[in-house]
């Protein structure tokens, strides 16, 4: 089964779950609303090419795994859209939760689908309880304090900014949750994977940057220009477009000679190199090849 269609799958299993009667109408109508249109997927995604790599060993408990990191990632959004937050009117080229439900709504959306990662996890059929958990505690230190998502917003109310550790937790942690995540459905040690995962969450935070500066609303399908009007540090601000191309193509590379030796190491290495060719914009396309990715 292509990974796409297993993706959507196991999301929809899960959102209809959440939706069963007596559920109030109106949540349970923002729950899907949040998931979908899915985007790229490609969390799920990389947590399934991981999987697969280290031998799929158990394909329903990595799909669920995907299903509930793909959920966290959606609670994120439309907890990061509120107006006490990034106020976004648009996301994914549709009004966000809070326009389209209500701000409490949007907030009670959040919470559920947080809740809802780690029920998607606990409640599949035949789970192995000592690789759930681990799923678990991965997916919940990837999401709360110190180390998770939680924390990278937390540092935008800083008036100092490790910005190592900011892209870290703000971007990083839900990759790094993907590779891990992945080699645990897989039946492996989650902690070789983590380099893996922090250095595309890294490559994307750089190609957020450059995104953010580069195009415009309709392009993205949210509001651009929002590191300048909220003064976050970024990568543009720091290197200009050129240095950070050529920044984002260096981590890139070392994404794919930080992949642990396994039976799929190929396939994932040509899946980071096309996941290179989708996230560099197209205005950035030229720039930035003092170095270049493995196989470009």
């Amino acid at each position: 089964m292509p990974l796409q269609t297993r993706i959507e799958a196991a999301i929809s299993s899960a959102i209809r779950g959440a939706q069963t009667a007596p559920a109030p109408g109106r949540l349970a109508a923002a729950l899907n609303y949040a998931v979908t249109p899915g985007g790229a997927r490609i969390r799920p995604t990389i947590l399934l090419s991981v999987a697969m790599a280290c031998g799929d060993r158990d394909p329903l408990m990595a799909d669920r795994a995907a299903a509930a990191l793909e959920i966290m990632h959606c609670a994120s959004l439309v907890h990061d859209d509120l107006p006490a937050f990034d106020d976004a009117d648009m996301r994914r080229g549709k009004p966000s939760v809070h326009r389209a439900f209500s701000e409490p709504l949007a907030v009670l959306t959040g919470d559920s689908l947080i809740v809802l990662a780690f029920e998607t996890i606990a409640r599949g059929p035949g789970t192995d309880p000592a690789r759930a958990l681990e799923l678990v505690l991965t997916l919940a230190k990837r999401t709360g304090m110190p180390l998770g998502i939680c924390a990278g917003q937390g540092w935008e109310s800083e008036s100092s900014v490790d910005l190592s550790a900011y892209h870290l937790a703000k971007t990083g942690a839900l990759f790094m949750a993907a590779t891990e995540m992945g080699a645990v459905a897989g039946g492996q040690d989650a902690e070789p994977w983590a380099e893996l995962g922090a250095r595309i969450g890294e490559a994307f935070q750089v190609a957020d940057d450059l995104r953010d500066a580069l195009m415009d609303e309709a392009s993205l399908g949210k509001p651009a220009g929002q590191d300048d009007l909220h003064g976050r540090p970024n990568a543009v601000t720091q290197l200009g477009v050129e240095g950070a191309t050529a920044r984002l193509r260096d981590i890139l590379a070392g994404a794919i000679a930080s992949i642990p030796s396994c039976p799929g190491e190929a396939a994932l290495a040509q899946m980071v190199r096309k996941t290179a060719d989708r996230i560099i914009p197209e205005a950035a396309q030229h720039l930035g090849h003092r170095s270049s990715v493995p196989g470009e």
